[in-house]
């Protein structure tokens, strides 16, 4: 049984001496994983109704368009990136500190099936967070492996790496859910910190999480 503790300490010894090679891998992650930059539109004295209309419509479309741009590079980009990150992390767990592992998945034959896998396991949420928020949280939970199967599978088939994810986290669901709270505190501060603290907490979090993955990797085996 994995206790939250002991992952942390472990991320904690990883990122010592590797810590700034990390967040380079964390931040990467995070840009392409779709985050939103916010905006606010800031009214003129004396200005007429129709010209403010006609800025919010203009600013609408920015922001619209920022967020067709964000999700197309998410689509292109993150998924291969954030696949390549995990394994980075995996590997940072097992001492080997090679950067060259986030691009891994743009190499060969390997970038094809892991879109198809990725997309399919956003497109799987989306579909269960329609029907209620509960599902679909429960559903992101059981599906958050699939990014770290594929960081070692690159080649396994989509419904297989998913099947695989459901079944590591069989009966831990709660306590990956108690983890993630664990670091509220943290991002809560990263927060405070006019929000760029947030970045030099993730490396962390990715630390804990491939420690997490090789836990339940090897439950899982012990297990058959």
């Amino acid at each position: 049984m994995w206790q939250r503790s002991q992952l942390k300490q472990k991320a904690k010894q990883v990122l010592r001496g590797n810590y700034w090679q990390a967040f380079i891998v964390s931040l990467i992650i995070l840009i392409t994983g779709g985050s939103h930059n916010r905006g606010e539109v800031g009214s003129s004295r004396g200005a007429e109704t129709t010209n403010i209309i006609n800025i919010d419509f203009q600013f609408a479309l920015f922001v619209a368009l920022v967020i067709l741009i964000l999700v197309f590079l998410r689509i292109l980009l993150g998924y291969a990136l954030e696949v390549g990150g995990r394994k980075y992390f995996i590997r940072l767990s097992q001492g080997d500190s090679d950067l060259s592992n986030l691009g891994f998945a743009f190499r060969e034959k390997r970038y094809f099936n892991i879109f198809i896998t990725m997309f399919l396991r956003s497109i799987y949420i989306f579909l269960w967070t329609l029907l209620l928020i509960i599902p679909g949280i429960i559903k992101f939970y059981a599906y958050r492996m699939v990014p770290y199967i594929l960081a070692e599978n690159p080649e396994i088939k989509p419904g297989k790496a998913i099947k695989l994810s459901q079944e590591m986290t069989q009966g831990e669901k709660w306590n990956i859910f108690v983890l993630d709270l664990s670091f509220l505190g943290w991002f809560i501060l990263g927060a405070l910190a006019l929000g760029i603290g947030i970045f030099f907490v993730q490396p962390y979090y990715d630390a804990t999480n491939a420690g997490l993955y090789l836990n339940l990797k090897q439950k899982s085996i012990s297990s058959k």
